[in-house]
């Protein structure tokens, strides 16, 4: 018979929230409840009889509170099957069968977040709990396990609909989430012990999981492991999509380069950067972003690293976008923008990048560490005779921050803190050089004294020839081909000034 009354219920809880009608709904269908420390205090509190652990098993709470449920009493009582043969062992030794278990484990994770105390963190590794969480999942069959406090709805609805009983499948599904939650709360543990070693671990388990409308394309089921409160507040819009997803990081990826200088906009669309701009203002900066790309602009990823006030506010309200990132938003501003309905407002709490990125391909994952590396000033290398001027080495260190970011290979065009033209996802360099030149053009762009930087080195004199021949008067790259000279040499040739890094930001 697969249906189960419950006569019988062992309750050990860390948080009484939620608690009080599940107990009053127990003890009004007649079950015995036995509880510890805490709980059992809770639970005379409301005037509602219960049984103390200890009284079944003879034994106090002892170390200071590490062993109360940890005896045969208990765990006999909830992993026998409810067949002849271990019912009549229930019987020899005075074990009660236990029918429901109802476990809120130690925070160990808040723990974690609010304190560096080792000797508290440890305390909050809860043993007993995860030990009665495995053994009633084990026993489904016939014990009903209720693993944290966000089953207490479904036992209440549980309770009320089946008068006190569930069927198999109620209590398939039930262990089917304490397993869940053992293995995050187990995942937890382990990412606080390997925190300082090397080998990369996932941050968010199956418990972090958040359904999207659809993947790439609405034939595809999308799903989002993570948290994202820990990063954005939502403050307006609908809710972001697995393609909202991919270019929010892009695009907090490239702003993270810019956080902390003057004020700084950036356009994305499909995680490539269609405008990019610094200015002594917000305002100015959007206009000047903008101008890169009006057309990509459209249905675009914008972010800021500066609030949101209310001129930029306004001017950034009259063209489509689907996601807006700042700091923070004026007063005024937030009033505006948060009119259009269905436009994603995330304010961006930090900065932080994570030390590594993953993918997954074939039948596996490849990892490796993200690309931190910023060049400066002291990282670059003049390798012609002519050196740039410092107008250009700003250009020059703003177009290799750009190129990062953008997908292989690509070409980056900037003047005056602007991205000009760019070319990116291209087969040839070539290509993509040619492709920034013609957006540059395309949108009224005099390149000439423009700077010119390229994600990898120039096996061939070809892009430097093209750059020269379009106005571009400093180049940057990072070196390292066998055929280097002839780039060099033609940059000696015609009075152009070229700096290598030593650094390739490939992006595939």
């Amino acid at each position: 018979m697969s249906r189960r009354k419950i006569n019988t219920a062992l309750i050990s809880v860390f948080y009484k929230d939620g608690l009080e009608p599940i107990v009053r709904e127990l003890h009004g269908q007649g079950v015995q409840i036995l509880s510890t420390g805490g709980t059992q205090s809770f639970i005379e509190g409301l005037g509602i009889p219960v049984t103390a652990v200890e009284a079944l098993t003879s034994y106090p709470s002892i170390l200071d509170g590490r062993v109360k449920t940890l005896h045969p009493k208990v765990f006999g009582g909830i992993l026998a099957r409810r067949e002849e043969d271990h019912l009549a062992q229930l019987e020899q030794y005075e074990l009660p069968p236990i029918d429901l278990v109802i476990v809120d484990l130690y925070p160990f994770e808040e723990t974690v977040a609010s304190t560096d105390d080792e000797d508290a963190i440890i305390e909050k590794i809860d043993i007993g709990g995860i030990a009665l969480i495995r053994a009633a999942a084990k026993n489904f069959h016939d014990v009903a396990i209720v693993p944290s406090r966000n089953e207490y709805a479904l036992l209440l609805e549980l309770l009320q609909k089946k008068n006190g009983a569930t069927d198999l499948e109620d209590r398939r599904e039930l262990a089917r989430r304490a397993f869940l939650v053992s293995s995050h709360y187990d995942t937890a543990i382990f990412q606080y012990f390997h925190r300082e070693q090397q080998e990369p671990v996932f941050k968010h388990s199956i418990l972090d999981r958040q359904s999207l409308r659809y993947g790439e394309n609405p034939h595809q089921q999308g799903v989002f492991f993570g948290r994202l409160d820990e990063l954005f507040d939502a403050i307006g819009g609908k809710e972001l999509s697995y393609n909202n997803l991919v270019d929010v990081d892009a695009a907090v990826g490239i702003m993270n380069e810019f956080k902390d200088g003057e004020p700084a906009v950036a356009i994305l669309k499909h995680t490539n950067a269609c405008g990019v701009a610094v200015r002594p203002t917000l305002l100015d900066a959007w206009k000047a972003a903008l101008a890169g790309d009006p057309v990509s602009a459209f249905g675009g990823i914008l972010i800021a690293n500066s609030p949101i006030d209310l001129a930029t506010a306004a001017e950034i309200d009259q063209i489509f976008y689907e996601v807006l990132i700042a700091p923070g938003f004026d007063e005024a501003a937030l009033e505006l923008l948060a009119k259009k309905k269905k436009r994603i407002l995330l304010r961006i709490k930090h900065w932080n990048i994570a030390p590594q990125s993953f993918k997954s391909l074939l039948n596996g994952v490849i990892q490796q560490d993200a690309d931190l590396a910023t060049e400066t000033e002291g990282d670059l290398t003049v390798v012609t005779e002519k050196a740039p001027s410092k107008a250009e080495v700003a250009d020059l260190l703003f177009a290799n921050k750009c190129v990062k970011h953008l997908k292989s290979n690509t070409i980056v065009l900037a003047k005056g803190q602007q991205l000009l033209g760019m070319g990116c996802g291209q087969t040839s360099r070539v290509d993509a050089l040619e492709q920034a030149v013609a957006k540059a053009k395309r949108f009224g762009f005099d390149l000439q004294g423009a700077v010119m930087a390229s994600d990898a080195f120039f096996p061939f004199p070809d892009c430097v020839e093209i750059a020269d021949q379009a106005g571009i008067t400093a180049v940057i790259q990072p070196g390292g081909s066998i055929r280097d000279q002839d780039s060099i040499d033609y940059c000696n040739e015609q009075g152009l000034s070229m700096v290598t890094t030593g650094v390739r930001h490939f992006r595939h």
